[in-house]
């Protein structure tokens, strides 16, 4: 069993799906389990954390704990998922949490690792990582809220958070050269180096990376690796060899979207729900920081849509463009803004649920984990994507959510996601 551990809820279900997608048998939790896992088949287990921000020790103790219960439960190699944008701080926490994964299992051997992610416009050359044929330092990733990035050197940005500083980069040259020069690479820096960053350009480059690592006991990075990985253990089991991944269902019921990622691709999904004319609630922190008087505005505003068919596909955010975001931020500081919204939103969430609403969309990695938290959702069953990577999750209690990380899925993708199915009303509390 492959054992992941994602730094957030978004980035568990981009690499569940990632890995469903290959035919694996998907187990995907949020939060740390409790005891071990009910003895049904299962080719992965995926646990997402909240730790991309949180401070570094407990982003440590957490994930080496998640590693540890993978391994009691049958994992024989485990993968960390981080963002694709290499979402981090000076101090991390790639870094950190890869070092204290490292100890609990590469026993020396080096740990390959690579944010490229094609499909999503990300990709890593001679070290250097692009978004959509942007270095990272010049994308809008360098406005981010919680992790400005500015840095587009992967090695200059993994040695400052490391304690294994010199780490390697596996050029395109090796990359390209296949899965035997990949691995003669590997065992030439065996015992002296810990991390190799490597290149990708093409999914096919990362599926030569993945043939080569197959074996060793420790990978990281984006969902473009785990899912070329997933591929290579697929095709080593006969059920799943060249057989697609079942079915999946896809929900219908009233929807409300939630928005609280400031990323570029968010605010444009924001921009076609309001000229579709779909109802839009906007969050304003700097009139009130209260989180319950704030929900219960937004919830309020809910009830007055009536019970048409049309309100089914509303929209509630606290997404803003970045002088907005920069006025919030200086005015609240950024720390306690992130947490008035975010309690904010988690409220919403349950009120929503409460009035019977079936189908929630989130849109933010730091959004997604507080609304999950507020619903006390535990894990599901991977579903159908409604965008690369962003896969509706199926809970026991009959609610479907549809984490969306900020940067992830085409411009009508709130737009469609919410729209009606087979609803025909909905009911108030």
């Amino acid at each position: 069993m492959i054992g992941v551990i994602a730094d957030d809820v978004t980035g568990g279900t981009d690499v569940a799906a990632a890995l469903r997608r290959q035919g694996l048998r998907t187990q995907l939790c949020f939060g740390m389990p409790a005891g071990l896992p009910a003895r049904y088949p299962a080719d992965a287990t995926v646990i997402s954390l909240k730790t991309r921000t949180s401070p570094v020790l407990g982003a440590v103790e957490e994930s080496r704990a998640a590693a540890r219960w993978l391994i009691r439960s049958g994992a024989g190699q485990l993968y960390f998922k981080y963002c694709s944008t290499f979402d981090s701080t000076d101090r991390g926490n790639i870094g950190p949490v890869l070092d204290a994964l490292g100890e609990e299992v590469a026993d020396g051997r080096p740990v390959v690792t690579t944010p490229s992610s094609p499909e999503h416009g990300r990709t890593q050359y001679q070290g250097y990582l692009f978004v959509d044929g942007v270095l990272l330092a010049e994308s809008p990733m360098r406005h981010h809220p919680l992790t400005p990035m500015r840095d587009s050197y992967l090695p200059r940005l993994l040695d400052a958070q490391s304690a294994h500083a010199g780490c390697a980069v596996l050029d395109h040259t090796v990359v390209a050269g296949g899965p035997d020069r990949i691995a003669a690479a590997l065992r030439q820096h065996a015992g002296h180096t810990r991390y190799l960053l490597a290149d990708a350009l093409t999914d096919a480059d990362l599926y030569a990376i993945a043939r080569a690592c197959v074996e060793l006991p420790l990978l990281a990075g984006a969902a473009g690796l785990a899912g070329a990985l997933a591929k290579v253990h697929a095709e080593r089991i006969p059920s799943l060899r060249d057989a697609p991944a079942s079915p999946a269902p896809r929900p219908d019921g009233p929807a409300v979207a939630l928005a609280g990622s400031c990323s570029r691709r968010t605010l444009e999904q924001i921009d076609v729900m309001r000229s579709a004319g779909r109802p839009v609630h906007p969050l304003d922190p700097l009139a009130d920081q209260d989180p319950d008087r704030l929900a219960g505005q937004a919830l309020a505003w809910y009830d007055g849509l009536g019970s048409d068919v049309s309100a089914a596909g509303a929209l509630i955010h606290a997404s803003m463009p970045p002088p907005a975001l920069r006025a919030v931020q200086d005015a609240l500081g950024a720390d306690r803004a992130a947490s008035i919204l975010e309690s904010t939103l988690g409220r919403i969430a349950t009120g929503l649920a409460a009035r019977g609403v079936t189908r929630i969309v989130v849109a933010g990695g730091e959004t997604s984990g507080a609304v999950v938290t507020a619903l006390g959702i535990e894990g599901g069953q991977v579903g159908a994507e409604a965008a690369r990577g962003v896969p509706w999750i199926h809970t026991a209690a009959g609610l479907n959510v549809l984490l969306k990380s900020g940067n992830f899925g085409e411009r009508d993708l709130l737009l469609t996601a919410t729209a009606a199915e087979a609803t025909t009303g909905r009911t108030h509390a």
